[in-house]
C-alpha cells in the first residue's frame, strides 16, 4: 500500500510539473480585435510537405489568425529575472513562423532568466495599404497587459522589451517608436497602463527601406527620436529584405542621442531564427543579444 501511495504521489507530481511548464494563455483583446469584420477561414497550420526546411526542420506556418493571443512562458524560479520580452515572430504579414521565431525564441529566453511571451498577432494583412497596422494594435496591448501583471507574474515593469523578426521586427520596431501613442482607442484599465516597450531587439527587420530603395521611408506619426528604447539590430549583408533596414535607423536614432547597437554579417540570408544555418557567424546572434540585455541591465536580478 505505502509503495503504491508512494508511486501515486509521485505521478501527481510530476504531472503538476508538466502542468506548471505549459505556458499560461491570454487573448490579447477582451472582444474583438479592433476594425476586425471580415471572417476568416479557422486558424491552422498552412506548412506544406514541399516547403523549404530551415536547418533540415520544417516549421509552423500560422495562418488565419483572429483572435490574438498572447503564450507566456516563465523561467525556473532560480533563474528568472524579473524581465520580460514580448516576442513577434515573422511571416511576411501573412502567416506567423510560430516556433522558429516564437516558441524556440522563448525557450532561449527563459535559459538566461527572462519570461517570454509569444505574440500571435492577426494575419494575414487586414489592409494592404498599412500591413503593419493590426499586428501594431496587437503588439502595443501585448506590452500593457504584461505590463498590468508585472506585480502578478513578478516582473519589474520598467523592464519588458519587445523583438521581433522580419515583419514581426516592423511590428516591434513601430511599437517602440510611437512609445504611448497607440493606434487605437483605449477600451479598459490594461490601457491605462504604457504601452511603450523599455527595449527591442529587431532581427532582420523590415519597416524602414523598401526592397529597391536605399532611403528610409516611415508611416506618418512614426519618428526615430532621443525617446526610442535602446534598440539592437542584427542584419545579413545578403539579406533579400535590405541591410539598410538596420543600418539607417541606428545610425538615426544614435544621431538623435538615443542607444543603439548593430551587428551586421556577411551572410546569412533571411529566416534563421535561432536555428544554425551552415555554421554561419550569424546565428550567434543571441549570445550578442544576452551581452547587450546584461550591459543594459535587464538581466539583473529582482530586489
Amino acid at each position: 500500500m505505502c509503495a503504491r501511495l508512494l508511486s501515486l504521489c509521485l505521478g501527481l507530481l510530476a504531472c503538476s510539473a508538466l502542468i506548471a511548464a505549459e505556458p499560461l494563455v491570454l487573448n490579447v483583446w477582451p472582444g474583438a480585435a479592433p476594425g476586425d469584420t471580415k471572417p476568416l477561414p479557422p486558424e491552422a497550420d498552412q506548412t506544406k510537405d514541399a516547403d523549404p526546411l530551415i536547418a533540415g526542420r520544417r516549421i509552423i506556418k500560422l495562418g488565419n489568425v483572429t483572435t490574438p493571443q498572447l503564450a507566456v512562458h516563465r523561467p525556473a524560479p532560480a533563474k528568472d529575472t524579473g524581465a520580460a520580452v514580448v516576442i513577434c515572430p515573422g511571416g511576411g504579414f501573412s502567416i506567423l513562423a510560430y516556433d522558429l521565431e516564437g516558441t524556440e525564441v522563448a525557450a532561449w529566453l527563459n535559459s538566461i532568466g527572462v519570461t517570454a511571451v509569444v505574440l500571435k498577432y492577426r494575419v494575414p494583412a487586414r489592409d494592404r495599404t498599412q500591413p503593419w497596422l493590426a499586428p501594431v494594435q496587437d503588439a502595443q496591448r501585448a506590452v500593457s497587459l504584461v505590463r498590468s501583471n508585472a506585480a502578478v507574474w513578478g516582473l519589474d515593469p520598467r523592464r519588458i522589451g519587445i523583438l521581433g523578426f522580419s515583419a514581426g521586427g516592423t511590428a516591434a520596431a513601430y511599437a517602440s517608436l510611437l512609445g504611448d501613442a497607440r493606434r487605437y482607442d483605449a477600451l479598459d484599465t490594461v490601457d491605462r497602463v504604457s504601452c511603450r516597450p523599455d527595449f527591442a531587439l529587431l532581427i532582420y527587420t523590415g519597416g524602414f527601406v523598401e526592397r529597391g530603395q536605399t532611403t528610409m521611408k516611415l508611416p506618418e506619426g512614426i519618428m526615430i527620436t532621443k525617446a526610442a528604447p535602446p534598440l539592437f539590430f542584427v542584419h545579413a549583408f545578403n539579406d533579400g529584405v535590405p541591410v539598410q533596414n538596420a543600418l539607417l535607423p541606428a545610425a538615426e536614432l544614435k544621431k538623435a542621442g538615443g542607444s543603439a547597437e548593430l551587428h551586421i554579417y556577411d551572410a546569412g540570408g533571411h529566416g534563421y531564427g535561432l536555428r544554425p544555418v551552415a555554421e554561419l557567424p550569424v546565428t550567434t546572434w543571441p549570445r550578442r543579444a544576452e551581452e547587450w540585455l546584461a550591459r543594459n541591465k535587464i538581466l539583473i536580478r529582482n530586489p
